[in-house]
């Protein structure tokens, strides 16, 4: 089998040659020999197309680069899965502006950067400090204005685009389906990710679906739980909006040749966030329609939750979720019979370990934890072993190779 059989195999839920490995990558740094030099610019760090339009990132990426670490990781038998990110647009209506208010200003200690928004709906504002603290090589990096949606600004909002009900309806300007322009890119982009995908064996998931992580972004997390319970009416029209954009992406994407999976991120509709109550008024029915939609079209749909499994598992796969990102028995918790016994026979389950495991100064940590989910998961023929969630910038290559050596094993490989 190539990996495009076996990772398709494994999303479901047939006997594959083998179980799967495979990582996601954010900012990793590889061996110098798996290296490659683009443009001038040497590839220290690793990152994916999951990640575009997203986040910041402090070196090029291309999708030349995705291409080349999907062989990279094949040439030591490790599966990857090619990722697209699916855009939105914005109404031509709207202007903004862009400044910044000094430390004392907005904020003792911090530089605020301010977005004006004007919208046929009104003004909005989001004001983020400008932190200025360094990451360290490979990791993401704050921009230097404030996105509508990037993960630096939630904590370090000092005002949110979304603050009160009568803002809800504005956002229905900034964040809309996917216009001439971004449909035309996908294309393109889905036109080379094809190409490449059929002639090298790989498979595609595009990232189309933001739901409650857009709502986040929009209105900061306190923000979000509180307008949920005291203003519901103007929180489930918050969700409407969210649902119509994220059903038009995935529409663009399950319509377009290439594309294996749909996807969604979910990190933060999980239990740190919401009640299962809250969950199932306001998330279900936003979920299921997305799942529906890939599916009419003959796809996959893929959905992101790192905790609460045990607990919102079954309502993901009653939505129709088929691949679940992710199972972790470190950071969620939860016992990996009780995730077999719950959701092997409804979804395919991604995970048994965490990345954590790969920095542990015990070698025979990870090697345990891989044959454990190996024995345990291995024989749903829906699991794919997966460090949870990504390998980071300080994710040692010592750790990755236990890894690989522990799955070999447990494997027979």
């Amino acid at each position: 089998m190539n990996t495009r059989e076996r990772i398709l195999a494994a999303w479901s839920g047939q006997k594959a040659d083998h179980i799967p490995l495979t990582t996601w990558c954010f900012g990793f740094s590889p061996a110098p020999n798996l290296r490659w030099t683009r443009d001038g610019v040497e590839r220290t760090f690793w990152y994916t197309g999951r990640l575009e339009h997203l986040h910041k990132l402090p070196q090029p990426w291309t999708i030349e680069d995705d291409f080349d670490r999907a062989r990279a990781w094949r040439s030591l038998g490790i599966d990857d899965v090619l990722d697209v990110s699916v855009p939105w647009s914005m109404d031509t209506a709207v202007t903004f502006t862009d400044r910044e208010e000094p430390a004392g200003a907005l904020d003792e200690r911090y530089p605020v950067m301010v977005r004006d928004y004007q919208t046929p709906g009104g003004a909005l504002r989001h004001a983020v400090k400008r932190t200025g603290e360094e990451g360290g090589p490979g990791w993401v990096i704050q921009p230097d204005n404030v996105p509508l949606i990037e993960d630096y600004n939630i904590p370090r909002a000092v005002e949110h685009a979304v603050l009160i009900p009568a803002d809800v309806d504005k956002v229905k300007y900034l964040y809309r389906p996917p216009d001439a322009a971004g449909r035309a890119w996908f294309a393109e982009r889905m036109a080379r990710v094809k190409a490449f995908a059929d002639a090298e064996g790989f498979p595609v998931q595009a990232w189309a679906g933001f739901g409650m992580d857009a709502v986040v972004w929009f209105t900061g997390t306190e923000g979000a739980i509180i307008m949920a319970m005291d203003e519901p009416e103007a929180f489930g029209r918050l969700m409407d909006i969210v649902t119509e954009t994220d059903l038009a992406r995935v529409e663009l994407a399950a319509t377009t040749p290439g594309v294996d999976m749909v996807c969604e991120r979910g990190w933060y509709s999980s239990t740190d966030f919401w009640s299962p109550a809250l969950f199932d008024q306001f998330l279900f029915p936003h979920i299921k329609a997305l799942a529906d939609m890939a599916h009419q079209h003959g796809r996959k749909f893929g959905y992101v939750m790192t905790t609460g499994v045990e607990i919102l598992g079954p309502r993901l796969a009653d939505a129709g979720v088929d691949v679940l990102y992710f199972v972790d028995p470190i950071q969620d918790r939860i016992p990996l019979e009780k995730a077999r016994d719950l959701l092997s026979s409804r979804m395919t389950l991604v995970g048994g370990t965490n990345a954590l495991s790969l920095q542990s100064d015990d070698p025979g940590r990870i090697k345990r934890e891989v044959a454990e989910a190996v024995r345990v998961l291995g024989p749903t023929n829906r699991f794919i072993l997966h460090p949870v969630d990504a390998i980071f910038p300080d994710t040692p290559w010592e750790g990755v190779t236990r890894l690989i050596s522990a799955w070999k094993e447990a494997c027979g490989l």
